[in-house]
């Protein structure tokens, strides 16, 4: 597969000021026309006894010298309570080898992690009555001719869609060049009849990048403004979430590379400039701000968080779910609202226990599957599973994830400690019952 090398990208950048200025200026001219978003006061963390914080950061440090730590791990990972960091932790450096260290302030790429963002800003639409979720997405694009397919089931990935990152590829795109949401759109349109992989919409879960692609336009057509200004005045400034940014190929200069299991660099390609799906930079920090604003009730009403939370697929039993842009385990003690992201080398896990007030996040630039275990940590403050279900087997992360990343199937890595290993954790003192 040809790809775009990130000198590629400079050297375009540095060639073509006019373009950028271009846009540079277009860009100051809309900020200009638009009012300046309005900082939103989260309420302060609830306090925590330090007995309870020693407990949950000796038990996560444990995790992350057994599970992360053998496996080359190349980011940060933060957990809280409350509200409060009770574990933080960053290793590695941006560039690989470099010197240049990652750290709290430090911006790496969340893949599939952004469809949270951009579930949400839909879901504000909704809030602000500007559109309803049973509507057609052909509603707002006259052109799109495939029946039944509304915003609710491009949500919940039940759109019937086929997957952009495959027939792209699969129907000639030229890879030289990088395809727009707009082409994803087009192509939809122009060519459905050699698309494969269509099915009728609500039928069945399936998950799907096309869906999240689309939504972005969406977000964009009733807006008025582009994705990534509509999440940035709508979340970034509002919550102060001051090292998080949607990616655009004139800050190839600036984001965080990232690399194989062998520490490999992985180039851009052609699909690196559709967004929606993925393509947020941001930090485990303001990843915490982002699950606070979520909890706060000061961004949403609690029937909006109901209409995300709520599980669509049901076809087939288990506690497996999806939402509106959030994976989730729904157990009898609660529910486990998460997401995992997995984009070149780039792999995140944002993971919400929402009765118990907690959070854990790993945000990566080197890729490791052990990322996706960071689940296990919820035994620390909840009897959420039982020992048979501690983490996901290979086989299951390898089907739930493989549209999150070019690579089909997960790539091997060198030996570590073994998965009996990896996955002890402290567990609660009292069984049971939740520690609060």
């Amino acid at each position: 597969m040809l790809s775009i090398s990130r000198r590629t990208f400079y050297i375009l950048i540095i060639a073509m000021p006019g373009i950028i200025t271009g846009c540079s200026e277009a860009g100051n001219s809309a900020k200009k026309d638009s009012p300046p978003a309005t900082t939103i006061g989260l309420p302060e963390p609830s306090p925590i006894s330090i007995q309870e914080k020693e407990r949950i950061n000796a038990a996560c440090q444990a995790w992350y010298d057994s599970a992360l730590a053998p496996r080359g791990f190349n980011g940060g990972m933060l957990v809280a309570k409350n509200g409060n960091i009770v574990f933080e932790k960053y290793t590695g450096t941006v560039h690989i080898p470099g010197n240049d260290s990652i750290t709290e302030n430090t911006p790496l790429h969340i893949a599939s992690v952004s469809k949270t963002f951009t579930a949400m800003a839909v879901l504000k639409l909704w809030q602000e009555n500007k559109l309803s979720m049973d509507d057609e997405f052909s509603k707002f694009f006259p052109a799109f001719n495939y029946p039944g397919v509304t915003i609710r089931s491009l949500l919940s990935h039940r759109s019937g869609l086929p997957n952009y990152t495959h027939f792209l590829e699969n129907l000639g795109w030229d890879k030289t060049r990088m395809a727009t949401n707009e082409e994803v759109l087009d192509f939809l349109i122009t060519r459905k009849a050699e698309m494969a992989d269509v099915s009728p919409a609500n039928t069945r879960f399936s998950y799907c990048n096309t869906n999240y692609a689309l939504l972005a336009l969406l977000i964009e057509k009733i807006s008025g403004k582009t994705y990534a200004d509509f999440i940035k005045q709508t979340f970034f400034i509002p919550l102060q979430m001051k090292n998080s940014f949607v990616f655009t190929p004139a800050d190839t200069n600036r984001v965080s590379p990232s690399y194989g299991w062998r520490g490999r660099i992985e180039t851009l390609n052609f699909l690196d400039q559709v967004y929606g799906d993925k393509n947020i930079y941001t930090t485990v920090r303001d990843l915490l701000i982002w699950d606070r604003a979520l909890s706060s009730n000061l961004l949403f009403k609690p029937e909006t968080l109901e209409q995300a939370y709520a599980g669509y697929s049901n076809e087939k039993p288990g506690i497996r779910n999806y939402g509106l842009g959030w994976r989730m385990y729904d157990y009898p003690n609660g529910k486990i609202i998460y997401h995992n992201g997995w984009w070149h080398g780039s792999n995140a896990a944002f993971i919400r226990l929402i009765h118990d007030s907690a959070t854990i996040i790993v945000i990566g630039n080197k890729f490791t599957r052990a990322v996706y275990k960071a689940r296990v940590l919820a035994s620390i403050f909840g009897n959420y599973f039982g020992p048979a279900d501690e983490e996901e087997t290979e086989q299951a992360f390898s089907q739930h994830n493989t549209t999150d990343s070019v690579v089909k199937t997960p790539p091997p890595e060198s030996k570590g400690k073994s998965k009996k290993q990896t996955s002890k954790i402290p567990q609660p003192t009292k069984k049971g019952k939740r520690i609060k």
